[in-house]
C-alpha cells in the first residue's frame, strides 16, 4: 500500500502529516514487540549435513561455530547472493 493510498483512505490531504503518522505507527510496533532471543547449541559430526532446528524458531539471528583450535565462537556470515542449489541424488 503507498502512502498516497493511505491518504485517500485516511481523508488526509497533508504528506507530511500522513508520512509522520506512518513512521509513529511504525516505531510503536517495534516497540511493543517482545523479541525472545534464546541461543540453541548443537554438536556437529562429520557425517550429518543437515540439523533439525526448535519448532518455535521463528527468525534466526546469527550463526556460529566453536572453532576448537582458538575455542572462539565464529560467526558464520549472511550470504550476499543466493546460493547455488543443485538436487542431491547420492545421500551418502
Amino acid at each position: 500500500m503507498t502512502i498516497q493510498e493511505i491518504m485517500e483512505r485516511s481523508g488526509v490531504r497533508e504528506t507530511n502529516l500522513a508520512i509522520a503518522w506512518i513512521r509513529d505507527a511504525i516505531h510503536l510496533i517495534q516497540s511493543n514487540g517482545d523479541d525472545q532471543v534464546a541461543t540453541w547449541k548443537t554438536d556437529i559430526t562429520d557425517t550429518v549435513r543437515e540439523y533439525p532446528f526448535p519448532a518455535n524458531l521463528i527468525k534466526l539471528k546469527s550463526l556460529s561455530v566453536l572453532d576448537t583450535s582458538d575455542d572462539k565462537y565464529k560467526r558464520i556470515r549472511r550470504l550476499t547472493h543466493q546460493p547455488t542449489v543443485s538436487e542431491d541424488t547420492d545421500p551418502d
